[in-house]
């Protein structure tokens, strides 16, 4: 029995050696597997590119508008009169 036991001890080490192996394996194998991603576009500029793209899709929305739906001239929405008409228009009780 005693035979029994030293095996036991020794299986028991050898798989815990064994997991510790495969664990610092397993590390390795992660960290030499990881990409460090360099983005094309930094984030800084995207918001900036972002917020150029809300204002010309807010002209071009004015511009169709305007002049297609509303049957004014297109080139009339960059005129300061035509905001204090619309505004007035808005403001009227």
């Amino acid at each position: 029995m005693s035979v029994n036991i030293h095996n036991q001890e020794a299986i028991k080490k050898t798989r815990e050696q064994h997991k510790q192996e495969q664990n610092m394996k397993g590390k390795k194998d992660v960290q030499s597997k990881r990409r460090i991603r360099v983005r094309l576009i930094p984030i800084w500029l995207r918001v900036i590119i972002v917020l150029i793209l809300i204002f010309l899709s807010t002209i071009a929305g004015a511009v169709i508008g305007y002049g297609v739906i509303g049957q004014g001239k297109p080139s009339d929405v960059f005129h300061k009169s035509t905001w204090t008409h619309i505004i007035d228009l808005v403001d009227k009780e």
